[in-house]
């Protein structure tokens, strides 16, 4: 009898947890962005949550899984990868001086072009959802719970409006820009876009160039809006909704910052911050990887890695780096898919891929040689590593400088990493310099000292939109406003008038006081 009861028990139990479970419909973006949405879908499959991904047929990363469900969309036109790499490659031969103008401007052209061509291709993806009738129907009798998207593509928050969801960012980048000048009071005296390679300690100058790449960053989304996504909502969503309304109208913003990492800045209600929420307690390392870690005695290991794009570098600079690498007495782990370098040395194991969170979490490593994204950038971070950076691209300098005013990096550039030793006197200066671990290990500390860790924040506040049907209490009018509402322009405007109507109306009344004095005088007189 006591059985039963217990059985009983433990289904009472177990009843809640199973009826608050969501269904969740993600559409991600591709590339690292997808590597970062992953994460976050194993987290809500480990809380019984249902997920369907919804992806292209030419997708690069997504690929089956049990943690969620697949909904393939054919497409005719790819995501060009293997354009995108050889861009990227002639770009970094340029700043190096091994171009010339002509082909660095083709070059950068053709990386504009390619950006935009991908929008369109992420809009061909959503006509091809959105038209095919059956598919549609399956998605709406399976009665999701909310929309999971990266808005760096805008087809999940379309896709979102069409099915009257609630929605929910997994996000940095809003299309072309930094997802709070979207949302949040960003005042460019103090706040630095990405590109501009500014602290928010900015010079004179340097207010110009934010001001000046805030224009710029300004006409492309306008372009890339108005030219792919606008059409989108006024054939699927009405006239009455505009694009750029729609895109901020997401109930939470779950940001892949934090205020360790980023600079202090405004930001909204909505805005949940989880920047590391990828990071977690390393996992042990492959037997042959971890006997190469604890060869390396007391010098310690340096890990190297340039990101997932950059496969191959230039020979000559590859020679430079690998030799400046051979001559530190440290073991060093490379993930590298180009030619090997003549100049390798024996205590630099050369990989195609390494577990770079679980490497970044051993005790034995001393330094990290990377290219500055923004998930390598929160690991060093949580594991407390100092960083010696090689930027190539996009948000790479902007994120490596945060890490260096905090006195936690080094930074250098292509044009100078490979002359007068100075890769290797930067190396050189992280690992001896006990400052530069001093200060990530603070930094780290701050990141960790939090009363839930990042993931757990994230998965709650997703929860929350699915227990509430969405967070509309939390967001303001201001994404409902025009340009001129928001910065009050109408109201300055009457009230100039206002003032300017007073003084006239004043002047002409001392003018016709004055003409009735001076006539009332003339006839005394």
């Amino acid at each position: 009898m006591n059985s039963y009861k217990h059985i009983a028990l433990l289904l009472l139990l177990l009843i809640p947890s199973v009826c608050q479970s969501g269904n969740i419909l993600v559409l991600p973006a591709e590339g690292s962005h997808w590597i970062n949405m992953e994460i976050l879908l194993k987290a809500l499959h480990s809380r019984g949550h249902n997920i369907t991904v919804v992806r292209s047929s030419n997708s690069w990363y997504i690929k089956e899984n049990s943690s969620y469900s697949t909904i393939t969309v054919p497409v005719e036109r790819s995501f060009y990868q293997n354009f995108i790499t050889k861009v990227i490659f002639d770009l970094i031969q340029f700043e190096r001086g091994a171009l010339p103008l002509t082909s660095f401007l083709q070059a950068s052209v053709g990386l504009l072009t390619t950006f935009i061509e991908i929008h369109r291709a992420v809009g061909e993806f959503v006509s091809a959802l959105l038209e095919d009738a059956e598919l549609m129907r399956t998605l709406k009798e399976s009665r999701f719970d909310l929309v999971l998207t990266d808005p760096d593509w805008g087809h999940g928050i379309i896709v979102a409006k069409y099915l009257n969801l609630p929605l929910v960012y997994n996000v940095r980048w809003l299309i072309s820009e930094e997802a709070h000048f979207a949302i949040a009071p960003s005042p460019l005296s103090y706040v630095p876009l990405t590109g501009s390679v500014s602290t928010d300690e900015m010079t004179f100058s340097q207010r110009v160039k934010n001001m000046i790449l805030y224009f710029i960053i300004r006409i492309h989304e306008f372009v890339v809006n108005k030219d792919t996504y606008q059409p989108l909502c006024d054939k699927y969503l009405g006239p009455n909704n505009d694009f750029d309304q729609v895109k901020t109208d997401a109930d939470i913003w779950l940001m892949r910052t934090d205020f360790v990492f980023d600079y202090p800045r405004p930001t909204m209600p909505n805005v949940v911050y989880m920047g590391g929420f990828h990071c977690k307690s390393p996992e042990p390392l492959p037997e042959d990887l971890e006997e190469f870690v604890q060869s390396s005695g007391e010098q310690g290991v340096i890990v190297m890695s340039l990101g997932a794009f950059v496969h191959q570098l230039p020979d000559d600079l590859a020679n430079e780096i690998a030799a400046a690498l051979a001559k530190v007495p440290q073991k060093v782990i490379w993930a590298y898919k180009g030619k090997r370098p003549a100049s390798l040395g024996n205590n630099t194991l050369m990989v195609d891929w390494m577990p770079q969170k679980d490497l970044l979490g051993h005790p034995k490593i001393k330094l990290f040689v990377a290219h500055g994204g923004t998930n390598g950038v929160q690991e060093a971070i949580c594991y407390a590593v100092p960083v010696v950076g090689l930027p190539l691209f996009f948000d790479q300098h902007d994120n490596l400088l945060r890490l260096q005013s905090r006195g936690a990096a080094k930074v250098l550039n292509l044009v100078t990493v490979d002359k007068d030793d100075n890769f290797l006197k930067a190396l050189q200066e992280v690992l001896n310099e006990p400052s530069y671990k001093m200060h990530m290990q603070r930094l780290s500390r701050l990141h960790n000292d939090q009363p839930m860790k990042p993931m757990d924040t994230a998965v709650f506040w997703i929860e929350f939109v699915m227990r509430h049907k969405g967070a509309a209490h939390l967001k303001t009018q201001s994404y409902k406003m025009s340009w001129y509402i928001y910065h009050s322009v109408d109201v300055v405007l009457f009230l100039t008038a206002v003032v300017l109507l007073m003084i006239l109306t004043t002047v002409l009344f001392l003018k016709c006081l004055c003409k009735a004095v001076c006539r009332s005088k003339v006839k005394r007189d």
